[in-house]
Parts: structure tokens; sequence; C-alpha cells
């Protein structure tokens, strides 16, 4: 029976022994001593970063020798890096340590995903300098917008206790070409920018220096006045401006290396140079002079909305066109990548190449603020892409949001491309082993915007569970479909932004909430009424078409020509409207949603059948939260229909599975999700 038992493991597709998932996508087997004495790793750089690269090639390489070698001249490399080998040997070169390491990283990757190795060819050169993740972790380690345990930075412990974790975060990122890191949330505590606090960032910028990650910072804009005192935070005085002056001198005594600042300003009650009749502009160049001298950046976002007539997804446009050409050069506006706030679907903010002498920068979301938290499998690469790949036409057609941010359009000093993370305390780092997928996705699409979902998918699938191909297709298949489910499920057509009030999980498109302003409430958004549904965003309606490049402002702006995914986020459209499928507006709605519910469906299929190829840990744990997300689905598709039936009047087509809840009962569920927005 023993014998029997290790024959089975032997033949067994995975190991049948449990995985938690903290090794992410960095399931290596160390190689074994007669591999080690049968091929070199040689480098003559002493630099900390290329011998990392020459450990990590020596520990787990299991191809022929390796020659890694720095070559300043190649400037165009950047951080890239160029790999040749002809079975007999592979030579690297890059221009930077950082390069050595990410090629180590390439040739890894390969290896693991089980693709050639020994004829290569390769040059990457990353399309941004700066691929930035943004960590909206508070002080007292609580995580804005997480869902994946306490913040990993164990302040109370810092500086002089390091967490392993630390380096295991730098060393993940570094493999899929993340260079950058802001620690603190954008709705930023200014003690962050105390003596005692700079010495605990110290210390982990000290960890990821070697991983070639710079360490940011989100600055709360009237740190001067909260921190020693001073009568006011104006920008446009000089005691203000000397105040920064030094305190940025601080901070690269402790970090010589420390990137920049992270600025949320005059948004959601965030203090602001509008609190002293300045501009953004005004705001961000104090910080940019006091930065500019050892080389830091500002990165000034742009999610600007305060309670206004206007329709919400017009402001930051409204606010920011206006100062192009205002900023320093070593400001980038950090603009979301659609126009209200990281909706499972949203067109690309018109904010990009509107603003022909300001550098831009997009911001996703890989935490899944609106996408079911950690509960609901949603792979987020096909949302950056649709981003990416959007043709804003600021320049005429191909002029792709991409290539507005990745200086191939508008030249700029540097360019950059940052998310919001997903990470916390959690063993397997994000809450959902699925959710690792979004991280690295970032990760890839921020070296290659060029890349595909599919095929990042694939690289993700082999290197985090099994090469089995009797895994991998249908796993990239069910991963692909995934995020065009939650969209049919929670929000189809174009709707945006009917969660719950507080907490953005769950549906509450009536809206009933007392004390919220209406750019808060579901029904400022979905506009149901007898007539139809949607907002109206056209000329006769907000206008918001207008801010779109021709020939996009009349696309948008008819409804014929309306991609029908976007339809109800630029018109308000009548319940009997005929769509392209020949159901009315009514039916279709339905249709979706009911699609959304039968595919996650036959994702909890598609996974159990899998079993034999995954740890029992890890299927079990994916297991349960499949069935979570299938209850929610349920959920999400009952509340809207159930509530916009109420104003259609009209049945749900009767070859549709039927509601299981009532309406009222669904209106008494109140989650305690408390979270700040």
């Amino acid at each position: 029976m023993r014998r029997l038992f290790f024959l089975l493991i032997l033949l067994s597709p995975c190991s049948l022994f449990a995985e938690d998932g903290s090794q992410l996508w960095l399931r290596y087997t160390p190689v074994d001593k007669h591999m080690v004495q049968q091929r070199t790793i040689s480098l003559q750089a002493k630099d900390q970063t290329a011998q990392l690269a020459k450990q990590e090639l020596e520990k787990y390489w299991r191809g022929s020798s390796i020659s890694l070698r720095l070559d300043k001249k190649i400037k165009k490399l950047r951080d890239g890096y160029q790999i040749k080998g002809d079975g007999t040997g592979v030579e690297v070169v890059a221009a930077k340590p950082a390069g050595l390491l990410y090629a180590a990283y390439h040739l890894l990757r390969l290896q693991e995903t089980e693709t050639d190795i020994e004829h290569l060819d390769i040059e990457e050169i990353p399309d941004y300098d700066i691929r930035i993740l943004n960590h909206w972790d508070n002080l007292d380690r609580t995580v804005e917008r997480g869902y994946a345990g306490y913040s990993l930075w164990k302040w109370d412990e810092l500086p002089k206790q390091l967490s392993p974790r630390y380096e295991q975060y730098a060393r993940a990122n570094a493999s899929i070409g993340i260079n950058a890191t802001v620690l603190n949330n954008v709705n930023a505590s200014p003690q962050i920018l105390t003596a005692d606090y700079l010495e605990k960032v110290k210390a982990l910028a000290d960890v990821f220096r070697k991983y070639g990650i710079k360490v940011y910072l989100s600055a709360n804009f009237s740190s001067p006045k909260v921190l020693d005192g001073l009568s006011d935070s104006d920008p446009l005085r000089k005691e203000v401006q000397d105040w920064w002056k030094a305190k940025v001198k601080e901070i690269y005594q402790h970090i010589p290396d420390f990137g920049g600042f992270l600025v949320k300003a005059n948004s959601e009650g965030q203090p602001g140079p509008q609190d002293y009749g300045r501009t953004h502009a005004d705001g961000a160049n104090m910080l940019a002079d006091a930065l500019k001298p050892y080389g830091g950046l500002v990165m000034w976002r742009a999610f600007v909305y305060n309670p206004t007539e206007e329709d919400r997804a017009k402001q930051a446009y409204q606010e920011f066109v206006p100062l192009d050409g205002e900023f320093r050069d070593n400001v980038i506006i950090q603009i979301k990548n659609g126009p209200v706030d990281f909706q499972p679907r949203e067109p690309f903010t018109p904010l990009f190449g509107a603003m022909k002498n300001t550098a831009q920068m997009i911001e996703f979301q890989i935490t899944q603020e609106y996408l079911g938290f950690s509960n609901h499998l949603a792979y987020l690469a096909p949302l950056f892409k649709e981003a990416l790949d959007a043709d804003t036409y600021s320049e005429g057609k191909g002029s792709t949001v991409a290539r507005v941010t990745d200086g191939s359009i508008f030249k700029g000093k540097r360019t950059a491309i940052s998310a919001v993370a997903n990470i916390g305390e959690d063993m397997n780092w994000t809450g959902h082993h699925f959710a690792q997928a979004n991280w690295y996705a970032f990760g890839r699409l921020a070296w290659n915007h060029q890349l595909s979902s599919e095929d990042i998918a694939n690289e993700w699938i082999r290197q985090t569970f099994t090469n089995a191909a009797n895994f991998v297709t249908p796993v990239r298949q069910l991963m692909m479909d995934s995020r065009e489910a939650v969209v049919d499920y929670m929000m189809p057509l174009g709707l945006h932004h009917i969660f719950a009030f507080d907490h953005h999980y769950g549906p509450e498109p009536w809206g009933d909430r007392k004390g919220g302003r209406p750019d808060w409430m579901p029904w400022y958004y979905h506009n149901a009424d007898t007539i139809g549904l949607g907002f109206d965003r056209t000329a006769t309606g907000s206008n918001a078409v207008s801010q779109y490049y021709p020939p996009l402002d009349s696309i948008y702006g008819n409804m014929a020509s309306c991609p029908e995914n976007l339809l109800l986020w630029f018109h308000h459209v009548p319940w009997t409207h005929t769509m392209k499928s020949g159901r009315t507006l009514w039916a279709e709605l339905c249709v979706h949603y009911d699609r959304g519910v039968q595919c996650v469906r036959t994702f909890q299929k598609t996974w159990d059948k899998l079993e034999p190829y995954v740890d029992t840990q890890r299927f079990k744990e994916v297991q349960s939260k499949l069935k979570i997300q299938a209850k929610d689905a349920v959920w999400w598709k009952d509340a809207c229909l159930l509530y916009f039936q109420t104003f259609s009047k009209m049945p749900i087509p009767y070859e549709l599975e039927r509601p299981t809840h009532e309406l009222e009962e669904l209106k008494k569920i109140k989650l305690n999700m408390k979270q700040h927005n």
C-alpha cells in the first residue's frame, strides 16, 4: 500500500500536498548539484542587483551556461535587456543592473512555461519608465479598499524588525518588471512625513533597492500646518514652500533614491491648493520645485469631484484641461482609466490626450473595489487592455491611450503607469488565488502593453498551477470570460455605480440611504423612470460627449452608433428601444443579467472537473469562492431586474430563470463593511 501511495504521487499531474499560494507565480524548483556542475553563470559586475540576477539563475536555471554583462553604452535599452542563445550558451546584456535582473526572470519564465530556452534572440525595452503600485494602506495597517487582510507594512515593528515578506514582495514585483511603490494611502496621514516614520520608510526602501524598486509616498497637502503649526498650507507662501523644501531634503537624507510624491488634493474632502484660491498647478509645482534638485517626481491625481450641478463624469476634464502647459516637467497627471471610478466597465477618460503639453499617466485598480472584492473571480487584463487600446483620436486615428501615455505621441521626460494594489497580509497575498493574476497582468502590461490578455493568462496559469494542457486550456478560457460575466450580472450595457452606498459590494439600485449627496447615489447614474434607463450624456443631456475628440463625440452621442456595451453610459434609452439583437432594451437587459449568472455557474463546473490537477488546499479555496460568486450573481440579477421592472412594467422573458428573491427582502440586506469613499 505504501509503495502504491508514492506511485500515485509520482503519476499525479500535480502534487497531492497542499499549497497556500504564498509562492505566487514564483514556484521555482532549485536545481540539483549535478546541474550546477554542468553549467556556469558568469558576471563581472559587483552591483547587488546584478548579483541578485546571478543568484536567481544559479539557484533555478536548468539550461545552458549564461554570461551576464552590463554595457552602459546601450542606452536605448533603458531598464531592458538583450538575450541571445544558440543551445551552447546564453548571453544576456543590459544597460542597467535592473535589466539583468529582469532578464533573469524572463529566462526563468520561459523555463517554467516550458518554452524553448535554447534558441533565443530577444530584445525587451519597457513601454513605461515608472511602473508603480499604489498601496492604499493606512498607518494603523487597515487597507482602504483592501480585501486581503491587514497591510504588509508592520509600522510598529519598523525599522528594527523586517518581515521576510518585504523581500518576497519586492522579488515578486521585480519578476514582472514593477519598479516603484507608493507605501501609503492617497487619503494620506501627515504622520508619514514625520522623522519617526521616515526612519521606517527608509528600512523598507533599503530592502526594496536591490530589486530595483523605488519608494514613493502619498503626501497630505496640509502637512505643514498639521505637523509644524504653520498658519496655512498655501502653496504660494514662501514659508510653506520652504517647509516642503526642508522636508524633501530630510527625506533624501534618509532615502537617496526616493521617487517622489503622489497627491490626492481637493477631492472627497482632502485638502489642496484650492482651499487657498490656488490651482492644481500651483500645488503640484510647489512640490515639484522642492523635488527637482533630487530628481524627484510629483504624481498629481486627476480624481477630483465635488458637489456640483454638473455631471460628475465631466469634472476632471473641466478642472485640468484649462491648466494644460502650466505644470512643471517633473509633474505627471495621474488619471483613472474611466471618468467616474474604476467601474466594471467605463469608457476611457476623455482627459487622455486632451492635455497635449502635460505628462499623463493612467491609474488602474487591481484591487476589486467594484468587482466583488476578493470573493469574485474577475481577470482584469481585458479591462486594462480595453482602456490602453482605446483610441482617443487626439492626434488622429491610432492615438490610443497607451500611445498617449507611453511617450510615443507626446514626448515627456518620464512616463509612468500605476495601479492600486490588491496585496495584503493573507498567505496568498491577494485574498483570492486568481486575484494574483491581476497583480501579475498589470506588471506584464506595464512592461509591454501590446501583450495579449490570453498570453498573460497562459503565462500566469502555467507558472502558478501546472503546464498540463487539460488544465491550462479550460482555465484560460474561464479567466478570459470572467470580466464580462461580472459586467453582465452587475451592470451590463453601460450601467454603472449602482452599488450599495457604503461598501461597493452588493447591489442597491434603489439607493434609499439617507445623508448621501446625489453623486453618491445609484439613481444619479441609472436614472430609471417609466420611459427608460441610463444617463443622458448627449448634447441634449450633460453633453459629456463633447469632451471626446471627433469622431467619438458623434459616435457616442448617437444612440444608433454608440457601442451597446456603453449605451446606458451615454444615453437614456426607452425600455422598448430595439437593440441589435432584435430584442427590446428591457429584454436585452434581462438576457445579460441571466447570462452572467449562467456563466459563473459554468466556472464552478469547469473548476470542479480540474480537481486532479490542483493541490487540495488551493482547489477547495477557489471552489469555495466560486460558490460565493454564484450566489452573489443571483443576488445582483434579482435585485436589479426586480427593481428596474417596477419602472419598465414588462415581464422577464419566460425562457430565462425566474427570480428567487423578493424585492422588499433584498432591500433589507445591509452588509457591515464600513469603508471610506
